[in-house]
């Protein structure tokens, strides 16, 4: 600890040490030495440049392990070295958080896009699947339009019909990849009933 932070912190225990006289009941005297006492302190502390009292709650903060465990002592800090972007807070909430269903029209369209076939393939009916399609193709041509402006628009509309059909193909696969369950072996009596077990 520098010269500078120990007579600081002596200070500061001396003057915890008269609150202390104080509280105990002393005399007039005594008190009026002690005011005297704390009159000297605060022109020694007006005295103290700031750098000197930041110096010295960095060292303390130090010395008490505040400074342990940071969660990037001896890493590069992200984004030091790159320009300055004005929406930098905005990005990293985003990271941070992982929410998604927010940006520009053109990228969620996109990402959209590459996942349609599994959320169509998780629709039971036709009309869920031409219901989502449509909705898809509306939302991809009002984007085009750029009336809220961002990246160009590069999704392609889906043919309902023809997304249908291969709906409908990938089910039928789904369906025909499916084993056939096993006949439940029969109980003894239903087995004494009909026979003996073989049909």
């Amino acid at each position: 600890m520098s010269g500078g932070a120990a007579g600081f912190r002596k200070r500061l225990e001396r003057a915890a040490e008269r609150r202390s006289y104080r509280s105990a009941g002393i005399s007039a005297e005594e008190e009026a030495a002690l005011d005297a006492l704390d009159a000297q302190e605060r022109d020694k502390r007006r005295k103290v440049s700031d750098a000197a009292h930041a110096e010295y709650l960095v060292r303390d903060a130090m010395a008490q392990g505040e400074f342990d465990n940071l969660k990037y002592a001896g890493k590069p800090i992200p984004g030091l070295g790159e320009s300055y972007d004005p929406d930098w807070w905005v990005k990293g909430l985003i990271q941070r958080e992982n929410i998604s269903g927010l940006g520009p029209a053109a990228i969620l369209l996109r990402a959209e896009d590459a996942e349609l076939d599994g959320t169509l393939d998780a629709q039971y009916t036709e009309q869920q699947v031409r219901d989502l399609l449509q909705d898809f193709n509306r939302r991809v041509i009002d984007a085009r339009r750029q009336l809220q402006g961002g990246p160009p628009v590069i999704t392609k509309t889906r043919d309902v019909e023809a997304e249908l059909e291969r709906w409908r193909s990938r089910r039928a696969a789904r369906v025909a990849e499916v084993p056939a369950e096993p006949e439940p072996e029969r109980s003894w009596w239903q087995r004494l009933w009909k026979g003996t077990g073989q049909d």
